[in-house]
């Protein structure tokens, strides 16, 4: 059965797991904790898992917990009586039961403050809840999802985060990846978003020139697919021609990718990301284990393979060739195809971090560890 995707565009390999989580999760009422940077997309995830859930017909109430004043954030959570504090001339019900039977989703819940906590982690136990100013307690059908681009466990170990709360929420933890590590997807959204501001601003398609798409693919969006559509936005307002040129580009971008021309094209880039996920005997690889399209006749010498195509696991032998122990044999294989997945993206670490199929964090630590220098 298709699931909706709440508008999530992509076809990285990172994101994929993301839907098939969302699929499985979804129809459920487990609790969800979601996570990742900012403008990765976590309210349109959330979004996705109410459409796609039981409860779909029924409300779906947001509320972001970092813009709300903490003293205010109770009532609005919970509501209030009249004469419960100055300016409460009226009973007010809160986001709980304005979202009874539907789903209630907490957002930034990382910035809430520890006598909340408390509150919320009642509301997961007992499905119950206490208007302020009351003295009888209400219950409450909801679905509590909750997302956060901190991470709660450094917060639980601070003190910032109740430990109790936190692992309640965490039953069914969802990451986002950040932009630089969905690979082509840039490419795909660059696309779209360009499309899209283009139509609602009555002109004919922009095209991006190749430099300036390999500069677009290289760039790290720090700011995620937030900062890629803001962009997007912008250069469908200033660009004058017809195309987007490397000119157009920012410094900061131009900056950080370095000279554009020794970036790869963006269709060898591509090309390069196409995994051969089977042998030739359609017996599937190991993951982890996937060989580069392009890189086939390559990996047909490797001292590794007995036939052409085929891929076979390295053995005692092997590393007795080589006359070393375990720990360096290992890393002398890692350090052949780190080294490999840089050459084959011309450098760009990202680029490199989607084919091996890592973040690009850990493509960088062990870049340190190895002192492989690229």
């Amino acid at each position: 059965m298709a699931i909706q995707t709440g508008g999530i565009i992509g076809q990285s390999t990172s994101l994929q797991e993301v839907f098939k989580v969302l699929k499985k999760v979804a129809p459920t009422d487990s609790t969800v904790l979601v996570t990742g940077e900012s403008g990765t997309g976590k309210e349109l995830i959330v979004r996705a898992l109410h459409a796609n859930s039981l409860r779909c017909d029924k409300p779906f109430v947001p509320i972001n917990c970092g813009a709300i004043p903490k003293e205010l954030l109770e009532s609005e959570l919970f509501g209030h009586e009249k004469g419960a504090f100055t300016h409460a001339i009226r009973t007010r019900p809160g986001r709980f039961e304005m979202g009874d039977g539907g789903t209630v989703f907490l957002d930034e819940i990382g910035e809430m403050d520890l006598s909340l906590q408390v509150k919320i982690l009642r509301v997961l136990q007992e499905k119950e809840i206490e208007r302020v100013g009351g003295s009888g307690v209400r219950k409450v059908d909801v679905r509590l999802v909750a997302a956060t681009n901190r991470d709660l466990e450094k917060e639980v170990l601070a003190g910032r985060f109740r430990e109790d709360l936190y692992y309640r929420l965490n039953v069914i933890p969802m990451h986002l990846p950040p932009l630089r590590e969905r690979g082509d997807d840039i490419l795909v959204l660059v696309d779209h978003f360009l499309s899209k501001f283009c139509k609602q601003k009555n002109r004919g398609n922009l095209k991006v020139s190749d430099l300036a798409m390999r500069a677009m693919a290289a760039y790290s969006w720090p700011g995620n697919v937030r900062q890629l559509e803001n962009f997007m936005e912008r250069l469908s307002i200033l660009v004058d021609g017809d195309s987007v040129e490397l000119e157009d580009l920012p410094r900061k971008i131009l900056d950080e990718v370095g000279d554009v021309n020794l970036l790869p094209p963006v269709e060898t880039a591509i090309e390069q990301k196409s995994l051969i996920t089977h042998a030739v005997d359609g017996t599937p690889l190991p993951k982890g284990q996937e060989i580069p399209a392009q890189g086939r006749q390559e990996a047909a010498s490797h001292p590794l393979e007995t036939n052409p195509g085929q891929f076979r696991w390295p053995c005692i032998s092997d590393m007795q060739a080589e006359n070393q122990g375990l720990k360096d044999f290992l890393e002398s294989i890692e350090a052949r195809l780190l080294t490999e997945a840089l050459h084959s993206c011309g450098g760009v670490r990202n680029q490199a971090a989607e084919l091996l199929g890592i973040k690009r964090t850990t493509l960088i630590e062990k870049l340190k560890k190895l002192s492989i220098d690229c």
